[in-house]
């Protein structure tokens, strides 16, 4: 029988570790504004899927090799920090130029794979196993339904951001404010790349 605090516990922590700004949330913010939500759809799925797999492989023990090899995850801060700072030096004017570039929305599996150097997915994953994975009853179970809770609440707290995104994309027709835009975005995600690689 499902604990409800657990339960409550759990989708609470979900919720916020997903909601708040990070390379996720940001890279789904700039595709729904560039690309529209509909066509957001599937990178936001690599997202929930690929962090999912990585969950589950968290949980049966991938973690402890950070433990070991504390570097590793070194390596993939700088990784997810230089594709960052690309994605925000490509966002520079191509907002005003949608129609004449050739640039597509990421896929399924591109934004899967890309959880593997993202930090934030790696901490959530860490700490969802850490902190609700039971010392007692069956290990099995126990990440089902961790992996349930995961695969409905992932995909509800980063829609919001693609759904800004896109809502920017329809009201907004000016290409100034479209740059100033463009430049807040590129902003972000150097304070989220800088961010990265300093935190501890």
């Amino acid at each position: 029988m499902i604990d409800l605090n657990l339960f409550i516990a759990l989708v609470s922590f979900y919720f916020v570790m997903y909601v708040t700004p990070g390379p996720n949330n940001a890279m789904v913010l700039a595709s729904g504004l560039k690309f529209g939500f509909l066509k957001t759809i599937p990178h936001m799925s690599g997202i929930t899927i690929g962090h999912i797999t990585q969950l589950i492989l968290v949980c049966f023990g991938l973690g402890k090799i950070f433990q070991i090899f504390p570097q590793i995850q070194d390596i993939l801060k700088i990784i997810c920090a230089i594709y960052l700072l690309y994605l925000g030096y490509k966002i520079i004017g191509s907002f005003s130029k949608i129609k004449q570039d050739n640039s597509k929305p990421l896929k399924f599996y591109e934004a899967a794979l890309f959880q593997i150097v993202n930090p934030k997915a790696w901490t959530i994953s860490s700490m969802a196993a850490s902190g609700f994975l039971p010392n007692e009853g069956n290990l099995i179970l126990s990440i089902i339904f961790i992996a349930t809770v995961a695969l409905v609440v992932c995909p509800i707290s980063i829609s919001p951001w693609a759904a800004f995104g896109s809502g920017i994309r329809n009201f907004v027709k000016n290409n100034k404010i479209k740059a100033l835009i463009e430049y807040f975005l590129a902003f972000l995600l150097l304070i989220t790349s800088i961010l990265i690689v300093i935190q501890k």
